[in-house]
């Protein structure tokens, strides 16, 4: 079947377009397999608030399996575990093509660890080592939050040869130490005789969520030069990522772990929130080689409508980059606090979607006892 030519294009740029969801009906329809084969899909991404949203819409396709949990006395967090693993684990097998294919660059399905355990380095290795043993998969990459207490559980997580996707980065300072724990897990790995070259990881570095915060921010100061900010920082976020990435990963300390992988850097959120952008914005401003960008399914379809594909939309834009957050700081806005901000609300509503899950399971599992 033939590829959407504009998605064709954003993968022949360089860019891995991965869908920002899972259900278990997309799995069994066949249009997963299908997105593969038409809009150059070749990664899945999943969190709390996606496989909530599975769950509570897709309640017909769960009832058998959730009704046999019921009749084992499964408790809540083992019907979800069960449940989410066994969505994850049948992606990764549709993928598994795409895994061959690229050498074990894409074809990846990510799942995340429990948003309760963002601020618990124990428990969240822990999960993540019991998340990769239930899945089962070479092409499954864990979820970990780059909170503070993230950062030392994603260096030992990739210390035992696991691969990670790093969520909830919205600063480039938070982004260059989710590097410098992916290269100390790298150096742990090879410490230790495994296979770095088997180890993958990508850094998902938010950006809508940045201009929303910011654009209210510009809204609230009001003055014309405020205002004239608003759209600008989210791509600019994202292009200094991409520079502090090129510096990391062309540095010495990476080219001395022999036949490791890069971490692309992934681009997340990138469903515009703001209808007065262009609803493509946060795809066509953020192409260049070695990322990743994961889409809602509006969002792949709008670019697979009218996407355009202009080279140097990141390359040799971080001065201009630069540029825009300095004028934000004189515009009066805080950056450290947006961004502290951004992260607690990230993990926060992460938390309140796997409640709602917990709780719509709970009661399933009540109406089959």
């Amino acid at each position: 079947m033939a590829q959407n030519p504009n998605l064709a294009a954003l993968y022949e740029a360089g860019v891995s377009v991965w869908l920002d969801d899972l259900s278990r009906s997309l799995i069994q329809s066949g249009d997963l397999k299908a997105l593969t084969e038409t809009d150059s899909v070749t990664g899945v991404t999943t969190n709390p608030a996606i496989f909530q949203a599975a769950l509570s819409k897709g309640s017909a396709e769960y009832a058998a399996q959730v009704a046999e949990l019921a009749a084992r006395k499964a408790d809540v967090d083992e019907t979800i575990r069960t449940v989410t693993t066994d969505d994850v684990r049948a992606a990764c097998d549709v993928l598994a093509p795409v895994f061959e294919t690229t050498g074990g660059v894409d074809g990846r399905v990510s799942i995340e660890v429990d948003p309760r355990l963002a601020h618990d380095t124990e428990g969240t290795v822990a999960q993540a080592i019991e998340l990769h043993r239930i899945v089962d998969r070479p092409n499954v990459l864990i979820k970990i939050p780059a909170t503070l207490a993230g950062l030392p559980a994603i260096a030992r997580v990739i210390a035992e040869g696991i691969s990670v996707n790093v969520t909830l980065i919205f600063s480039v300072e938070r982004h260059r130490q989710v590097m410098d724990a992916y290269l100390d897990g790298l150096e742990a790995a090879a410490k230790a005789g495994k296979d770095v070259g088997s180890i993958y990881s990508v850094a998902s570095f938010f950006v809508s969520r940045v201009d929303t915060e910011i654009d209210k921010r510009l809204d609230a100061i009001g003055t014309d030069a405020a205002l004239a900010l608003r759209g600008k920082a989210g791509l600019a976020n994202a292009r200094l990522a991409y520079a502090a990435y090129e510096e990391v990963f062309g540095g010495a300390r990476f080219a001395a772990i022999d036949g490791a992988n890069v971490q692309r850097p992934l681009w997340a959120s990138t469903g515009v929130k703001n209808p007065a952008y262009p609803d493509t914005l946060y795809v066509a401003g953020l192409i260049a080689p070695n990322t990743v960008n994961t889409m809602p399914g509006a969002t792949m379809k709008a670019f697979a409508d009218h996407g355009e594909v202009v080279d140097g939309t990141i390359l040799g834009r971080a001065e201009d980059s630069a540029q825009v957050f300095a004028d934000l700081q004189g515009a009066g806005l805080d950056l450290a606090d947006v961004f502290d901000l951004l992260e607690r609300e990230g993990v926060e509503k992460f938390e309140q979607a796997w409640q709602q899950l917990l709780d719509a399971t709970a009661e399933s599992l009540r109406a089959n006892a």
